[in-house]
């Protein structure tokens, strides 16, 4: 794999990484991990928001993931294909750094490529002395107003949305005996991690490309379970990073089932931390997302989704929940393809 980065005249405001992808990547069908992707689009964020905040002179610091927001898997990526990832730091306010990153896949023998991924990432800078302490964000240089703006509403935008996915954050997923197929417990599944040395920063903490890694594994064992088909990822709504997770922690990765169209399925994931190593803190919630899954044939086409069965008042209310969010997603997915239609 290889790194290279752009300079502006002082500071490096993009980053440009590409890899060829092995089979240890890819699930049976050959197609990527999700997950694979994800962390890859984590790191060259990483790389150029802790570049950017170490850029002038004062406090050395790394910068920490805060908030993926809704990705889109465009086009499955396959062993052999080459993927170009692209960052570039769209927007700083004073204590945080929004990157943009897009994900291209190169067939090494036609030489053809396709975009597969666009993503939005948001990074604080924590102090390497302290890593409570938040430090200020060097700005950039815009090259309108405009842009600025724009900038501006995103970053008010999400910081809202953060808020509210807290407020509703104390859900628990509990085991299920003899579950009947295709309901919530039949499928739902979780994953026990230990957090080493080499899943993690500088500070000691999760770096958020493994933590989003397991977080995909785990929500296409539950789809995989539900649907018992080939299935790949085809979007992450926003993933909030709530709390720092430390190394020596042990992760619990829950995943269920809340919601199924004709051709998708909607995945709630959950990481919960229990600090294990000199720390009294008790068990609580890291990490939250909901990732939408479809099943593909043996040819790659789109397969019909069998229906999930929902059995109590909250799995109701969690599918409606679904729908609402998938009903969404899909207007604005119109809106944005009439101006195309139009041309």
């Amino acid at each position: 794999s290889c790194f290279c980065a752009a300079k502006s005249p002082d500071i490096a405001l993009f980053l440009f990484h590409f890899r060829i992808m092995r089979p240890d990547d890819a699930n049976i069908a050959g197609n990527v991990h999700g997950g694979t992707i994800l962390k890859m689009i984590e790191e060259a964020g990483a790389i150029i928001s802790t570049r950017h905040c170490n850029s002038q002179a004062g406090e050395h610091c790394v910068a920490a993931l805060a908030r993926v927001e809704r990705t889109d898997f465009l086009s499955p990526m396959c062993i052999g294909e080459v993927a170009h990832v692209c960052a570039e730091i769209t927007y700083t306010s004073k204590r945080s750094v929004e990157v943009q990153v897009n994900v291209l896949s190169e067939n090494i023998l036609t030489g053809a490529k396709r975009v597969t991924n666009r993503a939005t990432l948001w990074y604080v800078p924590l102090s390497l002395k302290n890593v409570d302490k938040v430090l200020e964000v060097p700005p950039i240089q815009y090259a309108s107003k405009e842009l600025e703006e724009e900038g501006k509403k995103r970053y008010d935008e999400q910081k809202l949305e953060r808020l509210v996915t807290k407020e509703r954050n104390g859900d628990i997923i509990f085991p299920v005996i003899n579950p009947e197929p295709y309901t919530v417990g039949y499928s739902q599944s979780s994953l026990i991690h230990l957090v080493g040395p080499s899943d993690c920063t500088l500070h000691g903490f999760v770096h958020g490309g493994v933590t989003m890694k397991l977080m995909d594994e785990v929500a296409g064992i539950v789809a995989a379970r539900h649907c018992k088909t080939n299935i790949v990822t085809a979007s992450v709504d926003a993933i909030n990073f709530h709390e720092k997770i430390k190394k020596g922690c042990v992760i619990t990765i829950s995943g269920r089932m809340t919601f199924t169209s004709n051709k998708s399925m909607e995945i709630e994931v959950f990481v919960d931390a229990d600090p294990f190593v000199d720390e009294p803190k008790e068990r609580y919630r890291a990490v939250s997302a909901f990732f939408t899954y479809v099943s593909l044939s043996k040819e790659g086409k789109p397969l019909p989704v069998p229906q999930l069965l929902v059995e109590t008042e909250d799995e109701k209310r969690r599918f409606e929940d679904g729908k609402g969010r998938y009903l969404q997603t899909k207007a604005k997915r119109q809106v944005q393809m009439q101006p195309l239609t139009q041309q």
